[in-house]
């Protein structure tokens, strides 16, 4: 039996979990699997209920369990609370306390929705790409970091720091995934400016002399950015670090017509992962039955890929997807001209039933 830790969150969080635990129950109806599901609070949610957003019961539940299955948190309701309290830092605490350092986000667009994309078919169609961030190191967790007064006036500050060793783990993840894909790897960095990814070019050159198949390319970060909208099909899989990969893997999300369409992989060094939509909480929306659950769906099929080792289940549940696209169901998101607009349960259900009938 293998044990799948459900955390909806906040905002649009709990109605997309829904609909992907609706697709679940259709996997194991279908696929006959042997699943033991428990919940916990996270994000705002915990804080309102626990003073904390990340509670010791919810991190002893994760650390249990062979998979997490996260919705999203935060709003502005929390946005004036003390910082370690806020939804967000319960966020980091659970991807440091698992050591989830690899996060895999997928940019692929679906052909029936080139249409959706803010670029031309022709630049965006057959898009695949794979961003692995790197994800519990960096700015966002170096020391010291803080606010202080000095010479009459306030100064922010943060620590851009990498270890030798984190880098080349996140190279390895990066090196071995592209050698089931299209062999190509894209290092992004700032090195002719900053010092530490000076190093993180030199450390994912050097690994790169393991993967002899392996075609290796760097690029600045403000290049890759430009690259990723002027021809994002030169990219195959593209690694960095977590300040530019949270920038990058947005920017790559909005070619494939919607953020809501894209899944993300958390995983530590044996395959457990967290998965969740790329998208955030979307407070504005929430409780109204629009929000597009197909991201969370598709995070599901990636949990099923790498945490379960359940490829078939996975292929069935994208193929699923796709079948519902081709019958031009779309949530409001993805919405074009003779397309048919549903809600968020009536996608979920669709999907549901595709897999289900095969």
């Amino acid at each position: 039996m293998s044990s799948i830790l459900v955390l909806p969150g906040d905002g649009i969080g709990p109605e997309i979990v829904d609909e992907a635990l609706r697709v679940l129950d259709a996997a194991k109806a279908r696929f006959g699997l042997d699943i033991d599901l428990d919940h916990g609070l996270v994000g705002g949610a915990a804080y309102d209920a626990e003073g904390d957003p990340l509670p010791e019961s919810t991190l002893e539940k994760a650390r249990a369990a062979d998979a997490i299955l996260f919705g999203s948190i935060g709003g502005p309701k929390w946005d004036t609370i003390e910082r370690d309290k806020r939804p967000e830092r319960g966020l980091l605490r659970l991807r440091s306390s698992l050591g989830l350092f690899a996060n895999l986000r997928p940019a692929i667009l679906f052909p029936q929705l080139a249409g959706a994309s803010s670029l031309k078919p022709e630049v965006v169609s057959g898009l695949d790409i794979l961003i692995v961030r790197e994800l519990t190191g960096g700015i966002y967790f170096g020391q010291p970091r803080g606010i202080k007064e000095e010479n009459g006036e306030r100064v922010g500050f943060n620590t851009y720091v990498y270890s030798e060793s984190e880098m080349k783990r996140i190279a390895r993840v990066a090196f071995d995934l592209a050698m089931q894909r299209g062999k190509r790897v894209c290092s992004v960095d700032k090195a002719n400016v900053l010092e530490v990814t000076e190093l993180w070019k030199e450390v994912v050159t050097e690994e790169a002399k393991a993967y002899p198949e392996i075609e290796l390319s760097h690029m600045y970060v403000d290049n890759a950015a430009m690259q990723l909208v002027r021809a994002p099909k030169q990219f195959d899989v593209i690694v960095t670090g977590n300040l530019f990969g949270d920038i990058l893997s947005d920017e790559a999300a909005m070619l494939t017509g919607s953020i809501g369409m894209l899944p993300s992989a958390s995983l530590d060094e044996n395959r457990k992962g967290l998965y969740e939509p790329c998208h955030g909480s979307a407070p504005d929306i929430a409780g109204q039955g629009i929000a597009n659950p197909l991201a969370t769906i598709m995070s599901l099929a990636m949990l099923m890929r790498y945490s379960l080792q359940r490829g078939d289940v996975a292929d069935a549940i994208e193929a699923a997807v796709e079948k519902v696209l081709d019958q031009g169901l779309r949530t409001a998101d993805i919405h074009t001209e003779g397309t048919r607009k549903v809600s968020t349960g009536e996608m979920g259900a669709a999907v549901a039933e595709a897999l289900v009938n095969g």
